[in-house]
């Protein structure tokens, strides 16, 4: 099925990531350690389910996004309120979001959102895809004081952000869990979508989306 606009492609992206974040190589060390250096409670708050509708829902849907990408966004913007009002609210089907980041500010920003409480999350990131221009794009290297304005808006406490948008750990959770899905699902785009334990890729709209759910009614 053919899908307008074409994925952002993580390979594409990987020179602005750096080395030192991209080569799974180069991951497993530090992920370990900075994984021993977290604390049970961390593990806890970080591996918490990010999701929104019920959890009986028979269709679950997993997003693989990243915070910087754009089709990410016009997704989130034009797509999935429809999905929200007419599949998670009505009990239809559960939402799974995944980290994907593809750069070192959608990294860090993926950390910061994690550091809110999960019932905040989902509404974090959807306005962080809204103004997604502003403070992604926009601020250039001033970025994390984008970000954290944004963060404010959340009720997020400086230090709590500060913490979070450098943390090591953190960051190296994501970047973990990020290379097990890539060899798991071959996630190469975002956004990528795994439907009841089936990868599809590409940003979709609506009548597009609903024919890749199983059984819905």
């Amino acid at each position: 099925m053919p899908h307008s606009p074409a994925p952002l492609r993580r390979r594409a992206v990987l020179p602005l990531i750096g080395a030192a974040l991209t080569a799974p190589a180069l991951l497993a060390r530090p992920a370990r350690a900075a994984a021993a250096a977290a604390t049970p409670a961390q593990l806890a708050a970080w591996e918490s389910p990010r999701t929104l509708g019920h959890p009986d829902a028979k269709i679950m849907v997993e997003e693989y996004f990243s915070l910087t990408c754009t089709h990410c966004a016009n997704f989130a913007a034009t797509t999935f309120p429809e999905i929200r009002t007419k599949l998670i609210d009505t009990g239809k089907v559960r939402w799974v979001f995944r980290d994907f980041p593809l750069d070192k500010v959608a990294l860090g920003a993926a950390g910061v959102a994690r550091a809110l409480p999960p019932e905040r999350y989902a509404a974090f990131v959807l306005a962080l895809f809204a103004d997604q221009d502003r403070w992604a794009f926009g601020a250039g290297e001033h970025w994390p004081d984008a970000l954290w304005k944004m963060a404010a808006l959340a009720g997020l406490d400086r230090a709590t952000y500060d913490t979070a948008v450098g943390d090591d750990a953190l960051q190296h959770w994501i970047l973990t869990g990020q290379t097990a899905a890539e060899k798991k699902w071959k996630i190469d785009a975002t956004p990528s979508f795994v439907i009841n334990g089936r990868m599809v890729a590409g940003e979709m709209a609506y009548a597009d989306f609903v024919k890749e759910l199983p059984g819905l009614d």
